[in-house]
């Protein structure tokens, strides 16, 4: 999908929407998380040979430490295909604990500004959980795993700690990650509102320059500008995002934007 910025001739606080999927645009009580940790901790066991006693400790170890665990064992040199890694952990998650959602869906239709997922996570899983919403057509793209660690990013820095660069894998929290998404994203982080449930997210999206919001928690967090109990709440938090939608003869005036198609990957 094209990418197309507001253009109607009104000023706009805001002009870019960075949304998380995961334990974002659904609660974690799907159970989405748990599941995915666990087929992490079999992968670690079956094709890495780690210590069974080790692994429960360790998968959260290298979480906390460089993200996922998957960029902690790439960290530490473990070799593995990063595309059956993702087959593997996300080919038997519990998806059909996902239904539509019409309510987010209308909420993000009716919002004039340009919105982008950005998640750890591969497209493959970004497409599943996106479609088992009916969410794949609200968004303009997705910035995901395959995005951030290639090699067209036309970035030399980038490219040393992307996909290959000494088995160093880019992914939230870090910053340069965050800072990538907004240069892949074309938007200025001053314009551009993120939306993630993890803090440590947060506070680099905040140190990244961006306005940002806390989902999943009515309690604001270091870092975080905004509290979200759930993603169903925005516009009752955020009202500004749609302020000058309701004109003359009370009708919206849509923001421009490409024809709504099926997301796809941006890179």
């Amino acid at each position: 999908m094209d990418v197309v910025k507001m253009s109607n001739g009104r000023s706009s606080k805001y002009e870019c929407l960075l949304f998380d999927m995961d334990d974002t645009l659904y609660p974690r009580s799907c159970g989405i998380n748990v599941a995915c940790r666990k087929k992490i901790e079999e992968y670690m066991l079956k094709y890495l040979h780690m210590d069974e006693s080790e692994v429960p400790q360790m998968c959260l170890d290298l979480y906390m430490e460089h993200g996922t665990t998957m960029a902690g064992l790439k960290a530490l040199g473990y070799e593995f295909d990063n595309e059956e890694f993702h087959a593997y952990v996300h080919g038997a998650l519990p998806y059909d604990s996902l239904n539509p959602d019409p309510v987010l869906r209308n909420l993000l239709l009716s919002l004039p500004q340009r919105k982008i997922i950005f998640t750890n996570a591969d497209k493959a899983h970004a497409a599943q959980v996106l479609e088992r919403l009916d969410l794949e057509d609200c968004f303009e793209g997705v910035i995901c795993f395959e995005t951030l660690n290639n090699n067209n990013n036309n970035n030399p820095s980038l490219e040393r700690k992307c996909n290959g660069g000494n088995g160093i894998i880019l992914c939230k929290p870090s910053i340069e990650a965050i800072q990538a998404a907004i240069k892949i994203a074309d938007t200025h982080p001053n314009k551009t509102i993120f939306f993630d449930d993890s803090v440590r997210n947060i506070e680099s999206g905040k140190a990244a320059g961006l306005h940002t919001v806390i989902v999943g928690s009515w309690e604001l967090v270091p870092g975080a500008d905004h509290a979200l109990g759930s993603i169903h709440n925005i516009k009752e938090a955020l009202p500004e995002l749609w302020e000058g939608e309701e004109d003359e003869n009370d009708q919206p005036e849509q923001a421009m934007q490409a024809p709504v198609v099926e997301t796809m990957v941006l890179v």
